[in-house]
């Protein structure tokens, strides 16, 4: 009966253990499946987290190349706008060197024509002088001439005839300076015609330098304008 009883009670406490071991292992089981749950979420979460950090990520790395764009942009802008203040400041560089190329030039033609007319006038002036200077000596001659016709006609009619003879001679050598005369007046007059020629040739010379001038101008500026042109296809094809 003793036997009997502890068996029971032993029984019993198996089964109660059974039942704890049970109840222990349905709360393990309750325990496992809510920290299952609690790393889902905390999963979900941190993948949530990540795809918010990579959106973030993202938005900043669109915003980091936007502000990037703008600032090439900018620099672009600048850097044709200075090519552009560069181009202009060569052009008028250009045109102040051409203005000061051509004033130079125009006081040398000037210098050269006063240069010119002073030859001309000091060589009239020495003219005018020999010229005085034989008049004057002419006078001189004619004056002792004079005297001397005179002197001899207070000597008599013999001498008549040798008064004759000086004043023809007279009138011969008068006649043979009045034909040098004229053939310095005609030397001084082709003189003059060869100088008209020449200065004639010299201007054509001088029109055709500035024909000349001009052309190698033009051409440099047309050169200039494909190169630019040329630059800016590359720069097109190249963006």
């Amino acid at each position: 009966m003793m036997i009997n009883k502890k068996k029971e009670e032993k029984e019993k406490k198996e089964e109660e253990k059974k039942e704890k071991d049970k109840e222990k292992k349905k709360e393990e089981e309750k325990e496992e499946k809510r920290e299952e749950e609690e790393k889902k979420e905390d999963k979900e979460k941190e993948k949530k987290e990540e795809e918010e950090e990579e959106e973030k990520r993202e938005e900043k790395e669109e915003e980091e190349e936007e502000k990037q764009e703008e600032e090439e942009e900018k620099q672009e802008e600048e850097e044709k706008k200075e090519k552009e203040e560069k181009k202009e400041k060569e052009e008028e560089k250009k045109e102040k060197d051409k203005e000061k190329e051509e004033k130079e030039k125009e006081k040398r033609e000037e210098k050269e024509e006063e240069e010119k007319r002073e030859e001309k006038d000091e060589e009239k002036k020495e003219k005018e002088e020999e010229k005085e200077k034989e008049e004057e000596e002419e006078e001189k001659e004619n004056k002792e001439e004079e005297k001397k016709e005179k002197e001899e006609e207070k000597k008599g009619k013999d001498k008549e005839k040798e008064k004759e003879e000086k004043r023809e001679e007279k009138e011969e050598e008068k006649k043979e300076k009045e034909e040098e005369k004229k053939g310095k007046d005609k030397e001084k007059k082709e003189e003059e015609k060869r100088e008209e020629k020449e200065e004639k040739k010299e201007k054509e010379e001088k029109e055709k330098e500035e024909e000349k001038d001009k052309e190698n101008k033009e051409e440099e500026k047309e050169k200039e304008e494909e190169e630019e042109e040329k630059e800016n296809k590359e720069k097109e094809e190249k963006d």
